[in-house]
């Protein structure tokens, strides 16, 4: 079958995504059984493909799918598989996969309500689901974003247009020293310089220590800053921790703060009742973040932003063009290129919606429940291995933790600790990362996919155990 035309019909398009499915489905049926990374040797390995040059004629799919799945995909860290342990994303759900298919070949344009209102509204209705996850009231609105970064960018220019309008100068930003590398880097994008944001540190367990922001806010209002958003953190990537949401709500009610949450992480974990109580004030906030391509298990490319007042976003973002249609007026009525930076954007609401409306959201609670489980699992076995501290305990589903020995210091513990992660992740049955807290190096183990189960676990700390073993057994 030859499929280089360019326009396909669709019993020819049929038989090219059958074609390719059949190497899909051979791939999702190995999963359990791929290495967890395999990126060894990976420069000659990718290098090999960069000698590809401008195709003047089309190939054989056959070949194509042979490159993809025999050298390209492999070449990776698994992310998609039961043992990807590692950073925090752990998504792959193969229902929004075939609804990027229809809505990739359905190619509607979701930039403007009237352009396509019924994919537009069907992401309006996903959007409000997450207002309603969130715990924001009647009024509140947002958008889907590509991730995070791009939502927290969004969240400080709303937040900027809220408080200060449109000056700059003296505008301050507070935010844990845990906080994400994309609320520092957002705002220089969003034109503030670097010494406008406040790094706080944080106490034992990796929470902002409101005692010394409050003290830092104090002394920016006496040397004539303007204080104007405090960021909180609702599962960080370093230990997920949580902040005290319900004192910062406090605190950005006092001081006249726009208070944002990043819970790109934890925010969907307010769907489980030890979510929630971990949470608690979330919803006070101004605007918060989450992201479904991480705890709801979507695929890459799947954020959100949320406001609890959606009239704030449209200050900050709506504009018109003589080639633009009328806006919409209706309160229920959304274009979302006056919400979000965006004009031309896909339409992403519809690998939420078609997954949500398939699995129906308890199926996503009870697995967000498990990850829970498995997080405090893991730590009471870890805690059994001699040597073992648990720098990090689970606020929600990742912690962190060191090998330790008596008379090393710091630095030896570090290369001790870089050692054994290498070791644990030799055997390619699951992938850690680490991080460092202060000066100590500490490995990592956050359980979010939705592919990762008791048995996994299981092996990981059996790999944990090797590792300590053999670190002992060669005198460290």
């Amino acid at each position: 079958m030859e499929w280089s035309k360019l326009e396909l019909t669709g019993a020819e398009f049929r038989d090219l995504v059958n074609a390719a499915m059949e190497r899909v489905a051979r791939w999702v049926d190995t999963l359990d059984r791929q290495p967890a990374s395999d990126v060894k040797d990976a420069e000659p390995r990718a290098r090999s493909l960069v000698e590809e040059r401008l195709p003047r004629q089309g190939s054989p799919l056959d070949e194509l799918l042979e490159l993809l799945f025999d050298r390209a995909v492999p070449l990776s860290l698994n992310t998609a598989g039961p043992g990807y342990l590692a950073y925090i994303p752990g998504g792959g759900l193969l229902h929004a996969a075939v609804g990027d298919l229809i809505a990739d070949a359905v190619n509607r344009y979701v930039g403007v309500w009237i352009a396509a209102p019924g994919m537009v509204q069907l992401e309006s209705n996903v959007v409000r689901w997450f207002c309603e996850i969130a715990g924001y009231p009647e009024g509140s609105g947002g958008f889907l974003t590509s991730g995070g970064s791009l939502a927290n960018f969004t969240a400080i220019v709303a937040a900027r247009f809220a408080r200060l309008g449109d000056r700059l100068e003296g505008g301050t930003i507070y935010a844990s020293d845990q906080t994400h590398s994309s609320i520092p880097k957002a705002a220089r994008l969003a034109g503030f310089p670097a010494d406008s944001v406040k790094l706080i540190p944080s106490d034992e367990t990796f929470r902002i220590r409101l005692d010394l922001l409050e003290q830092q806010i104090a002394a920016d209002r006496r040397a004539g800053k303007e204080p104007f958003l405090l960021v909180g953190n609702a599962g960080t990537t370093n230990t997920g921790a949580v902040d005290d949401l319900q004192a910062l709500a406090d605190l950005a009610e006092r001081e006249g703060l726009w208070f944002h949450v990043d819970a790109a992480y934890g925010g969907f974990f307010n769907l489980t009742e030890r979510g929630r109580a971990v949470l608690r004030g979330i919803e006070r906030s101004d605007s918060v973040v989450l992201d479904p391509h991480k705890t709801l298990f979507f695929p890459y490319g799947t954020g959100s932003l949320l406001v609890r007042d959606r009239t704030k976003l449209e200050e900050a973002h709506a504009l018109s063009a003589d080639y633009l249609p009328e806006m919409r007026r209706a309160p229920d009525l959304v274009d979302f290129c006056q919400l979000s930076p965006e004009l031309s954007r896909p339409p992403r609401g519809l690998r939420v919606w078609l997954a949500l409306k398939l699995c129906g959201i308890e199926a996503f609670a009870r697995a967000l429940d498990e990850k829970l489980d498995l997080a405090q699992w893991a730590a009471a076995q870890l805690r059994e291995i001699e040597g073992i501290e648990i720098v990090a305990e689970p606020q929600l589903s990742t912690l962190a933790f060191r090998l330790t020995r008596p008379g090393m210091d710091t630095p030896e513990l570090n290369r001790l600790n870089r050692r054994f992660l290498e070791l644990i992740n030799e055997r390619r049955r699951v992938y850690l990362t680490g991080t460092m807290l202060g000066d100590r190096f500490v490995l990592r183990i956050c359980v979010v996919s939705f592919r990762t189960h008791l048995d996994r676990m299981e092996q990981a700390l059996e790999d944990i155990r090797a590792a300590v073993s053999e670190l002992a057994g060669a005198g460290d």
